[in-house]
């Protein structure tokens, strides 16, 4: 809240302050020569109060805006991957490349941003967001059409008998290197996609430590951490739109409009499908470029103190403010400085930031922790689905209507909670730890929800391989990847390695008949895509879902108490900076590699890898899931294990800076006090000695009026 609203006697440097800002309104032609009344002359131009509301909700929409783009560029990660056929390792480095842009720009960012127009730096950055958005958008509009691997092209729609191994109207063997490969783009055009993305994360930059220093600021301490969870609560929210984007284009298919879709043989299901991904992206761009308009209107900075005949503050918001005196830590943010002086005291002060021993060890555990949290949450839509057989649209409309609310829930809770049980520093810090591992212990039991692996002949199911009698009459390619589900419940990799001689219907409906593999008489059939097996999935899957809303519900409510103690284990002076460091440091050390490194464990349990159409190894189609579970949520839970061993030294050094605190305040008031003391007796000596002049010439008078 600003001081304003608060309804206390004007000290004299709140009225210094406004007789300062008086002034400069008469200079500025302001006020009228005459007949303009005094309280007319006091009125301001806006209210604080409508300002600071105006900066909150254009900051929850710039929050809202990054937030729905960068939950839309983890949705689609399983589309990229196929699209462009590459690993998840290097989808990590594209996700990563985010960070990449913040890094570049944010220490800089922080530390001067803090002391020029906050406003219009994040008015900026939310205008590079938005075109960094369109050019992730770019490639689809530069290559060709989406060609899915496959062992089948149909040329006609007909049923006959030919020889074994041959299905009718289509071509067995897809050609290693088809015509015209060599002048193929695909394979580069995810760098458009990368340079998009950190052209995005520089835009993003000014808008988280600018924004909440900017809060922070111009309110209370007791309504900073109620105001940071509103804005941390939407910045949440806005991932439940993007993952839902996310589900709305999966559904549909990446070339729609310009393919007859009857023709298309695989499904949402399918491991080649790719969905409408850059349809996501242009719709986010829009978004972020409207979230920059509000910020090129609000001020650099509001009124700190006086009052300047506003309306009173709403009896709800005034009722926030306990102690005035709070607010005295406050630093007015516009204070002129030349940029060789704000250049030559960058070095001191961050040298100043990094000798407090409370500060470095907070900032090692949340990076160790958001290691955990970004490797876990960037593939937790590609773990529903591998592990639970699910499609990347339903994964992506669970994580956006059930987990990521759980989230938002839990940030605001955090902040209400601190705000009305009145936590100090060591207590929003137990009550973060606490949440942690709570979280933590309920994680565990995602070891036993678990899957049985898909009965893929050959790869993951032993008993069949993928060359055998049954279809050593046909000339198969072991390569490619065009499954088929058998009537015996076995997958196999192509209609050809099934044995399969003649075929009914097209696209999806196609049915295969007479496959030799699939039953001994070899008059069995099989179907396009793999085989369900959702006998134990279906039943796991809801308990899943539900203990992943509860652990995200509780560990989310340390997020809040968790940030304001970032915020009160340093001096308001470095407040900017300590922000920002800390986001360039989780950055390069956490959201860069996290990414990587989860993606390539996760590429080690890949059972059967994909065919780029120019030869090499593409995208992944089937995992081993139960090593998948291991590497996955082994990572993440051990991750974070590690970060609870650093939090007792922490702990143990924020005792001892908060009695060092302490004993030093005392001391101060000691002093303080003394002084006052002994200006109190040279007043009352002053006024003694007035008093007994005046007595004297009294009786001087009175004695002169006798005579």
């Amino acid at each position: 809240m600003p001081r304003n609203c608060i309804t206390r006697e004007t000290s004299a440097k709140e009225t210094q302050t406004y007789l300062w800002r008086m002034e400069m309104e008469a200079e500025q032609g302001r006020t009228e020569e005459n007949g303009r009344t005094d309280a007319m002359a006091r009125e301001p131009r806006s209210s604080p109060c409508s300002s600071l509301k105006m900066f909150l909700v254009a900051l929850s929409f710039a929050y809202f805006a990054k937030a729905l783009s960068g939950s839309y560029m983890k949705s689609t990660i399983t589309q990229l991957e196929r699209r462009f056929d590459i690993p998840s390792y290097l989808i990590g480095v594209i996700d990563g490349s985010f960070e990449i842009g913040n890094l570049l720009v944010i220490a800089f960012v922080s530390y001067f941003g803090a002391k020029l127009h906050r406003p219009k730096i994040i008015a900026v950055g939310c205008v590079l967001m938005s075109i960094g958005t369109f050019i992730i958008a770019l490639p689809h509009f530069i290559i060709g059409r989406y060609e899915f691997e496959t062992s089948v092209r149909w040329t006609i729609n007909s049923t006959i008998n030919p020889s074994p191994g041959n299905i009718s109207g289509t071509i067995n063997v897809f050609p290693s290197f088809p015509p015209g490969c060599e002048g193929e783009s695909n394979l580069s055009m995810w760098i458009y996609v990368l340079l998009g993305n950190v052209l995005r994360g520089i835009g993003e930059t000014p808008v988280q430590p600018l924004g909440i220093s900017y809060i922070d600021d111009f309110t209370s301490e007791e309504n900073a951490a109620l105001y940071v969870g509103c804005v941390q609560t939407i910045s949440v929210v806005g991932p439940v739109f993007g993952y839902l984007l996310g589900s709305l284009c999966a559904k549909i298919y990446v070339d729609i409009g310009f393919v007859n879709m009857e023709t298309i043989t695989i499904t949402p299901a399918d491991a080649r499908w790719v969905g409408a991904w850059w349809l996501g992206y242009l719709i986010a761009g829009v978004i972020t470029l409207l979230s920059a308009i509000p910020f090129w209107f609000l001020p650099r900075s509001l009124p700190m103190s006086g009052h300047q005949g506003a309306a009173p503050c709403p009896p709800e918001q005034t009722s926030f403010i306990k102690d005035p005196s709070l607010l005295e830590h406050k630093y007015p943010a516009d204070e002129h400085a030349s940029f060789i002086e704000m250049a030559k005291d960058f070095i001191p002060t961050l040298r100043t930031l990094l000798g407090n021993p409370v500060y470095l060890i907070y900032l090692c555990v949340t990076i160790i922790q958001l290691n955990s949290l970004i490797g876990m949450v960037t593939y937790k839509p590609k773990y529903i689905e591998q592990h639970f057989r699910q499609s990347a649209s339903k994964a992506n409309f669970l994580m956006g209507v059930i987990n990521i609310p759980a989230v938002a829930l839990g940030m605001f809770s955090g902040g209400l909670l601190m705000k009305r049980l009145k936590l100090n520093i060591m207590g929003a810090a137990r009550f973060a730890f606490g949440t942690s591992v709570i979280g933590y212990v309920l994680s565990l039991f995602f070891f036993a929800m678990s899957c049985d692996n898909a009965k893929v002949a050959g790869i993951s199911y032993n008993e069949h391989s993928v060359f055998a009698a049954c279809n050593s009459n046909c000339i198969c390619s072991g390569t490619d990847w065009d499954p088929v589900c058998g009537e015996n419940g076995i997958t196999y990799v192509s209609p050809c390695l099934a044995g399969c001689t003649s075929s009914a219907g097209t696209g999806k409906n196609t049915v295969f008949s007479n496959c030799s593999c699939v039953g001994v008489a070899g008059n069995f059939t099989a179907s396009t895509g793999q085989c369900p097996h959702r006998d134990n999935c279906d039943r796991m899957f809801p308990y899943f879902l539900a203990l992943s809303v509860i652990t995200s519900f509780i560990i989310s409510l340390g997020g809040t108490p968790g940030y304001m103690l970032l915020i009160r284990c340093i001096k308001p002076q470095l407040k900017s900076l300590a922000l920002g460091f800390h986001a360039l440091a989780t950055r390069t050390l956490a959201g860069i590699p996290a990414p990587i490194y989860f993606g390539a464990i996760i590429d080690t349990t890949c059972l059967k890898w994909g065919q780029k159409r120019c030869g090499g190894i593409g995208a992944c189609r089937i995992y081993n899931t139960t090593a998948y579970r291991i590497a996955y949520l082994g990572l993440t839970l051990g991750l974070r294990t590690i970060s609870f061993i650093l939090c007792i030294p922490g702990f143990i050094l924020l005792r001892k800076q908060l009695k060092r605190e302490e004993r030093n305040a005392i001391h101060g008031a000691l002093a303080n006090g003394g002084t006052e003391l002994e200006a109190l007796r040279k007043e009352e000596f002053v006024i003694s000695n007035s008093d007994q002049s005046q007595r004297t010439s009294d009786n001087s008078t009175e004695r002169e009026t006798r005579l």
